[in-house]
């Protein structure tokens, strides 16, 4: 299997799994004291508090400084967070966000969606709703890759009076940070951690209220005990990052030349120059793309995000382009990074390429 799905999950980086491995116990509950609750005052929980707690470090650094790293169960969990627990009623939010901003923002709070380009990148100047009180922009699209104008709405919105949120997902661990943001989600399992963890990075001064009750733990805004294998994982993935983001992109930008030499017969979705090289969304007029998976068995990649896969509706990213929706059914996501090999990916464009042509005959 040729895995090409990295926007849906980035592989388990081997450092990630050893440092989660520490803290699981070596022999299940008989010997060791890495099963331990971090939030219980004995010795063992008090090294996996620290264990925690280093790891709320290193995620920090691939953040801005001046704030706190609130731990998750994932991006979804963060961005509601952010949402309903900053009680900002009036909020704004880019018409290509990923449905836990858009569905969240629709459910609690009188929402405007911010229109986007054919190119599916947001005019910096796009014109705000009267008293926003919160923008949410995305730093990276996850189903085309494209990279937002954060820094500028950022400064639209503090100049508005509204908080900016910034879902970087797609982003964090793989270029700098949304320095200008007030709020930051992000989830392990995209930049190599485990899946079941992410974070809300919260800028000092800005107030939340709880998103579940209980024990309060993590400065009171989310109760439950947290895990230390995931915190350590997703702590390891975060620190590999912070050493390889630079590498990484080299890496990703060679595979995105090849990628797009042997696609050549295929058209872009969204800019070529202002995304993230590691997506290619992809469409070929009346292409079958259930066909094409079907025959391409032995590679893993989308035909489309993999949250709305097997909905049966074209994406509302890929509509909000301007596409219809025959164009948007036959379109495909090809995504790649850090343990993608050069001879792999021509090896699964190459199927893919042949699958698409036989559809044609």
């Amino acid at each position: 299997m040729i895995y090409l799905d990295y926007q849906a999950s980035t592989p388990l980086a081997p450092e990630a799994r050893a440092a989660m491995l520490a803290w699981l116990g070596p022999d299940g509950v008989r010997t060791g004291d890495g099963f331990a609750n971090p939030h219980s005052p004995h010795r063992p929980g008090r090294a996996a508090a620290a264990a925690v707690e280093h790891a709320r470090d290193q995620v920090a650094a691939l953040l801005p400084a001046g704030g706190r790293v609130v731990f998750t169960s994932g991006a979804t969990e963060a961005l509601n967070l952010a949402i309903i627990c900053g009680r900002r009623h009036k909020v704004a939010v880019s018409a290509i966000e990923h449905a836990a901003v858009l569905d969240t923002a629709q459910w609690g709070c009188d929402s405007t969606i911010l229109p986007v380009g054919s190119d599916g990148v947001i005019d910096p100047d796009v014109p705000l709703p009267d008293k926003v009180e919160l923008v949410a922009v995305m730093q990276v699209n996850n189903e085309i890759g494209t990279i937002q104008p954060v820094a500028e709405l950022a400064e639209r919105a503090h100049a508005a009076g509204a908080l900016f949120l910034c879902d970087a997902t797609q982003g964090a661990g793989k270029m700098a940070a949304p320095e200008s943001a007030d709020l930051i989600a992000l989830s392990a399992h995209k930049l190599y951690g485990p899946k079941g963890i992410g974070a809300l990075w919260v800028r000092d001064g800005v107030e939340l209220a709880p998103l579940i009750h209980g024990g309060g733990q993590e400065g009171g805004l989310r109760s439950g005990t947290l895990s230390p294998a995931l915190c350590a994982g997703f702590g390891a993935a975060a620190a590999l990052c912070a050493n390889l983001w630079k590498s990484d992109a080299e890496h990703v930008e060679a595979l995105w030349e090849t990628a797009r030499n042997l696609m050549a017969g295929w058209q872009l979705n969204g800019s070529e120059t202002q995304r993230w090289r590691g997506n290619l969304n992809l469409r070929r007029d009346g292409l079958d793309v259930a066909r094409l998976m079907s025959d391409c068995r032995n590679i893993a990649f989308s035909a489309g995000s993999a949250c709305a896969s097997g909905s049966g509706r074209p994406s509302h990213v890929l509509r909000a382009l301007g596409l219809d929706e025959s164009s948007a059914k036959s379109s495909i996501r090809i995504g790649f990074g850090r343990y993608t090999t050069q001879a792999e990916l021509a090896e699964a464009l190459g199927q893919i390429n042949a699958a698409a042509a036989a559809q044609e005959i």
